[in-house]
């Protein structure tokens, strides 16, 4: 397994894991597959273009496997803060190490950029795999949100994480 930054080549390949943990995991992220299964590649090569926020991927051999995202706050007084979003694995390679290994390499990243002292992720609560790898790698709840997503009919709690650098 590789891990490296997606760049704009990597855009196709980014766009269907992201429509499939869409489909997939629906509870587990603030968009939804119909909000999102008409966006354009394009709008994709531009995002891993930026200087504020950059993509992991995890790759078997040429299949990208898993992804994460880190966004880094742009106002003065939250330049000290970054935030991990669009976090996923493809079911069928969960339980293999790579969740944890996108997630220390974000770490990693995290620490090298300038002037970022806290990371922050939201993480629904009935995820019990993604909770414990978050807690394993020094993330703490500093609150929880009721109802923070509706799918459907289905009302789904998000609790909030921060780890200091």
């Amino acid at each position: 397994m590789t891990i490296r930054r997606l760049n704009p080549l990597d855009a196709e390949a980014y766009l269907g894991i992201r429509l499939e943990g869409l489909k997939n995991t629906p509870e587990a992220f603030g968009s939804s597959y119909e909000e999102e299964k008409d966006h354009p590649v394009e709008k994709y090569k531009r995002k891993f273009q930026s200087n504020n926020s950059f993509t992991l991927g995890a790759f078997e051999d040429t299949q990208l496997v898993g992804i994460v995202t880190l966004v880094k706050e742009k106002l003065l007084k939250l330049q000290h803060k970054a935030t991990i979003i669009a976090m996923y694995v493809s079911p069928e390679k969960r339980g293999l190490g790579i969740g944890k290994s996108l997630m220390v390499e974000v770490i990693n990243v995290a620490n090298d950029m300038e002037g970022v002292e806290q990371i922050y992720l939201t993480v629904v609560t009935t995820n019990e795999p993604a909770r414990n790898l978050y807690a394993s790698l020094g993330f703490h709840v500093f609150g929880t949100e009721k109802r923070a997503l509706k799918v459907d009919d289905t009302y789904f709690n998000q609790e909030h994480m921060v780890l200091f650098l």
